[in-house]
């Protein structure tokens, strides 16, 4: 049932007038400005700019009603807890608000799991919260002042907190919408910091730049995968600079652990080494570990933290891997081709489900729900593609559930028990009759066809302006046909991947290395020439550093 084939969808090109409007810039950068839907002077200007403009934290709707009520609480020093989720989006802005309002001399503790600290007067939310009416409305009833700051889509009623935070409330005026968790805190930490640098708190202990709260803010967007366009790009931009000078223990720490060296930190380094392992202690049950990780004063106390997180990085691949195993099994058993994957088993374990369910999703182009069955309540996680929105369907069939929210493509739930059968059913139909008539291929979104003899190290150079790359801005994706195949063989371990060698076949250019990560297979069925679809990178090794094809699908050539 896995799929194999990949549909490639070629970017339409570009009128003519818009290549003219902007002739200091390469028409690939160009064209690729123009898939990606950045199209005016303006936004140009700022998407390539070496240093973007935020926007002024005080365009969100309920930010001085939410200054104000922190200043007042640190003024009569009333406790203040900060509520994160689990997840790198989570941490990291919990530790943005911690690190701001210890500054302030707050009297400031982060999230606990499944307790909050006695004496609390006012809890702020970060990454959650935007759903949690009836958790909100306890905490109101305990004599609570409550903040959230969310930017989860917002459901049919809002929280009665005092203030809410959330960009994506239809009536706040924000410009863009698409901020991340720790981007909302950190626009909340920029107002706290530009208030209290003109009128300081008594209780004010030392000096924060804004600057500083940048690598935490890039963190949590580039690991919730949020569009890496508009202000993310700019927070991403200039937060990677912060993570590659190292200057914070915690994240000096992370990155020695990880073997990954400062100065070479991409947003794919974010993604694929740093996020994972944030998120894996929240996902096997140490959730203050990565907080306390990343606020840790010295790096002689963030070592440790860091090989413990390593260690529980291990353990979360391998739980990942057994979950995601017993979910395949699961749906496959049924001998049905279904259009949208359930498996619910006890011993799943909460944390891990999303992780198998993105899994599944790659691997069958499918929505996928996992659940760690319990009693009396279950706990769902759901991944989804781009033809189905999973958090649509959820609204949907609100009344089955205790609470959930999400995104298009991702969602989380908690459900009784006894209903998961009707939630599957209903999801089930649901899907069936939404993707109806959908070829459900995964597409490869191609922002250019052209000849090998076009690539050079000033188009690398070029492209590269576009970085950093990441959901919404992916590294530009190219298209060469009718390739000569001069050499292939197969590297890695167990010949996972495939090394090319290859040429135009009509052209007597140069040949150029390519490498197919993951695509060993096709070795034994390789023909002499073929399409492929690739990224165009640079290789670093044994000192040397060339161009080459990263691979992402190939294809007999036609």
């Amino acid at each position: 049932m896995p799929l194999w084939q990949r549909r490639w969808q070629i970017a339409p090109c570009a009128p003519p007038l818009w290549f003219e409007r902007y002739p200091a810039l390469h028409p690939r950068v160009l064209q690729i400005l123009y898939n990606r839907g950045v199209t005016s002077p303006e936004a140009i200007q700022a998407f390539l700019a070496e240093e973007g403009t935020l926007e002024s934290p005080w365009r969100m709707a309920g930010m001085h009603e939410a200054v104000f009520l922190i200043r007042q609480a640190v003024m009569h020093h009333r406790p203040i807890t900060v509520y994160g989720d689990y997840d790198a989006d989570g941490v990291t802005a919990t530790a943005i608000l911690v690190q701001t309002l210890r500054v302030h001399g707050a009297d400031v503790r982060s999230y606990i799991p499944d307790r909050i600290e006695a004496g609390t007067r006012l809890l702020v939310t970060v990454d959650c919260g935007i759903r949690a009416l009836e958790e909100v409305a306890l905490a109101r009833r305990l004599g609570l002042q409550v903040i959230v700051t969310d930017h989860h889509h917002v459901g049919p009623a809002l929280p009665a907190a005092d203030v809410i935070l959330n960009p994506r409330r239809s009536e706040c005026a924000y410009p863009f919408k698409d901020l991340s968790g720790a981007g909302v805190a950190f626009k909340l930490a920029q107002a706290l910091l530009r208030v209290n640098r003109q009128t300081p708190l008594p209780a004010t202990q030392g000096d924060l730049r804004e600057e500083e709260l940048l690598d935490l803010a890039a963190l949590g967007t580039i690991a919730d995968m949020v569009s890496l366009l508009g202000e993310n790009h700019v927070i991403a931009q200039q937060g990677l600079r912060e993570i590659n000078a190292a200057r914070r223990p915690g994240l000096a720490a992370l990155m020695q652990t990880a073997n990954v060296q400062p100065g070479k930190v991409t947003a794919g380094t974010v993604s694929f080494i740093l996020a994972p392992r944030l998120n894996a202690a929240g996902r096997v049950g140490e959730a203050s570990l990565a907080f306390d990780l990343l606020v840790a004063p010295d790096l002689s106390s963030a070592l440790p933290l860091a090989q413990r997180l390593e260690a529980l990085n291990r353990e979360r691949q391998e739980l990942t891997q057994q979950v995601q195993e017993a979910s395949r099994r699961l749906v496959l058993e049924s001998g049905d081709d279904p259009p949208l994957f359930f498996a619910a088993a006890e011993d799943f374990p909460a944390g891990i489900i999303g992780l198998a369910a993105g899994r599944l999703v790659e691997e069958f182009y499918r929505p996928v729900v996992v659940v760690e069955r319990g009693e009396p309540f279950s706990k769902g996680s759901a991944r989804s593609i781009p033809e189905f929105h999973i958090t649509a369907a959820l609204d949907s069939m609100a009344e089955l559930l205790e609470r959930y929210g999400g995104h298009a493509a991702a969602a989380g739930f908690t459900i009784r028990t006894e209903l998961l059968p009707e939630l599957q059913a209903r999801l089930t139909a649901l899907a069936r009759e939404q993707l109806a008539g959908v070829t459900l291929m995964p597409t490869l979104q191609v922002d250019a066809e052209l000849p090998l003899a076009e690539l050079s190290a000033e188009l690398q150079q070029a492209l590269a302006m576009l970085a950093p790359f990441g959901y919404g801005n992916p590294e530009p994706l190219l298209v060469s046909r009718g390739l000569r195949v001069l050499e292939a063989r197969a590297v890695g371990a167990e010949g996972r991947h495939l090394k090319l060698t290859v040429t135009d076949a009509r052209e007597r250019g140069r040949p150029w290395s390519a490498i197919a990560f993951r695509q060993g297979d096709w070795l034994s069925r390789l023909p002499s020439r073929v399409d492929l679809a690739y990224n165009l990178t640079l290789n670093e090794w044994n000192g040397q550093t060339t161009l080459q094809l990263k691979v992402q699908d190939l294809r007999p050539a036609e």
